[in-house]
Parts: C-alpha cells; structure tokens; sequence
C-alpha cells in the first residue's frame, strides 16, 4: 500500500484505539486520534495512553465526541483524512442494560457523524469495530460471518449490528469502501478496567474475591491486543472491493456487490474462563477466592470465532497463547500500578 498521509481514529484514548493508534505511528503514519475522554472508567488511564502517543512527532490528539455533529463536520472538512479507523464507542455489554440511551448517542448517531464525514471527504475506506456479540442467540460453533445476526441480546449488540446495516447502505449507495471487524474478547496491557482480566487481577492481589459468572464454565475467544491489532491495520491497508461472486438470490452477509466486507476477528482457540483464571492465578502467584454466580442477562454462553475470511484475504493469523498474553498484561499491571501485596 501506498503510504497514507493522514489519518483519523477514533477512541484514540481507548485500549484498542491506542494500540492501533501506536503501531500506526510507529510505522511512519500520520494519526490524528479523537476521543471524549469520558469517564465511564478512570479517565487517568485515558490520558497515560495519550501521553505514550504524544510521544510521537506525527501525533495530534482532538477532544471531540463524535456524537457532536457540528465539531465532526468540521474535522473532516478541515482534515481530509484518507482512512478512518473508527473504534469510538460506547463499550461494554452489561452497560448497555441500564444505560441504553447513552448507546444510541455514541454507537448509532456518532457512527452516522463518522460515515457521513467519510462520504462527503472522499475518505478511501473506513474500518469500524463491530463486535462478537452481535451473534446473540446463535449456539452454532464456530461463529461464522455468514451467520445470520438477527437475534442480539443487547442493545450494545443491537447498536454494533445498526452499524454493520448502516456501512452497507452506504458503501450500496455512494461507493464508500468499509470493512467492519467483530472483535472476540481483547485483552492484554493498558487494559480496560471493567474487562474481566482487570477485574480480577486487581481483586487477587487484594485478597479480595472475584465474581465468577456461569460457574466459569462458559468460553471466550480470548484474543491479544498484538494480535489485534495487527489484523485491524493489515484490514486497513486492503480497502474492501465488491464481490464479484455475490449472489443476490443466496446473499452472502459478509460480502456483497459494493465494497463491503465483514470479518471475524479473534484467536480461534475458546478457552473455558477457569481455565483463564487459572493461568492469571498462576502469573500472579495467589489463588483467587470465587464467588460463583449464574449468567448474567444479554451474556453469551460461548464465543468462538472463525477467522479464516480474515486470513484469507489479509493473511491475518494470531500467533499469542494464553499463558504468553496474561504474563503480558500482569507484568504491565504491576509496572503501572505497583500494588501492594
């Protein structure tokens, strides 16, 4: 690929933003990275992350809320980005149940400011994140983006699948390219803090008990930042194409005759969540106290994802075990927060 000049992303300030964010800088790139900076969690580690990036000559950083209309016109407009990596959002899944309404503002009118911004700059493509939840009610192993998505179980899901129908119509209408990427359970160093490997890391060293839904018997396609990462910019860099092999009669969800393109992105390796525990107490060198809890509602019993479209078309292959990535994240844990133990 030629080199990019500029470009935009969103959520800068996040755990997936910043890493992307970084590795881009850190190949030659121009970014310019948005984020609210919001306090749904500690907005300190928002701004460190934004001080490791600041690090680079060819970073500049934007407060804007890209629910703000006016300011996001104006960014693009007086930008002209090439390539958006969209990953602003209003996260996590068990959020959305009692705070629905701060999801339609961030994930589905602040979707809409970004492809809109994106049509009418002749931005090249736009790549969003989308999420492994969006398969809700599905059971059926692996998940595959030809699976049919029509059954989420929460809103966050719901607003994540809105986004996927919106980029569609509009790579449909106006020949805009998008990719969206369904993320498998990221984890790994700068973390965010309401993600589970957080949670429990913090409460293990403070001797204090860790809630375990589902008994723990449920699994996750626990995927490492890197590796992450590392598809997020290969998917980048292949602007999505029509597919000439498209069938109107037998649609294909992932693809489609305009320049379009869904992808799983995640490990392909489940591991049960005890198992996960496990090997954190093992990093750690202290033994969890478990409190066991049922399911919680809009939760999924299993993921598992599919990445051989990614592979295919972007030789995306994660290449991190468990074991190598927990030691990761704690090791940045105690560097960062030096706990007391």
């Amino acid at each position: 690929m030629a080199k990019i000049v500029k470009l935009l992303v969103t959520g800068a300030a996040g755990f997936i933003g910043f890493h992307t964010a970084r590795r881009l800088l850190e190949r030659g790139e121009e970014v310019v990275g948005l984020d609210n900076l919001n306090a749904y969690y500690d907005p300190s580690l928002k701004a460190a992350r934004l001080g490791v990036l600041r690090r680079h000559p060819a970073f500049r950083f934007v407060n804007i809320d890209v629910a703000d209309r006016e300011a996001m016109d104006e960014l693009f407009r007086v930008e002209k980005f090439q390539r958006v990596v969209h990953l602003a959002a209003q996260a996590g899944v068990r959020y959305s149940i009692i705070n629905p309404h701060v999801y339609v503002q961030s994930n589905i009118t602040g979707f809409l400011h970004v492809i809109e911004g994106c049509r009418h700059n002749t931005v090249e493509h736009l790549v969003y994140a989308s999420t492994s939840s969006v398969y809700g009610a599905n059971t059926r192993m692996p998940f595959s983006e030809r699976q049919n998505v029509d059954h989420p179980l929460t809103l966050y899901a719901a607003t994540k699948k809105s986004n996927e129908l919106m980029a569609h119509s509009y790579s449909s209408l106006y020949g805009l390219p998008t990719t969206g990427l369904r993320f498998f359970t990221v984890y790994g160093p700068w973390g965010r803090p309401d993600m589970a490997l957080f949670l429990f890391t913090k409460n293990i060293l403070a001797g204090a008990p860790i809630d375990v839904f589902n008994g723990g018997h449920h699994q996750r396609d626990f995927t490492y930042i890197d590796d992450i990462v590392q598809g997020v910019i290969a998917a980048v860099d292949q602007v999505a194409t029509p597919s000439l092999s498209w069938d109107s009669d037998a649609p294909d969800p992932a693809t489609s005759s305009a320049p379009y393109r869904i992808y799983n992105i995640g490990n392909q390796r489940p591991v049960a969540l005890l198992r996960y525990i496990d090997v954190l107490e093992q990093c750690l060198g202290k033994r969890a106290q478990k409190n066991l809890l049922p399911m919680q509602p809009g939760d999924l019993p299993d993921t598992w994802a599919d990445v051989e479209a990614l592979a295919r078309d972007v030789g995306y292959r994660p290449s991190t075990d468990l074991e190598t990535g927990v030691k990761q994240f704690v090791e940045w844990y105690l560097g960062y927060y030096h706990p007391q133990t």
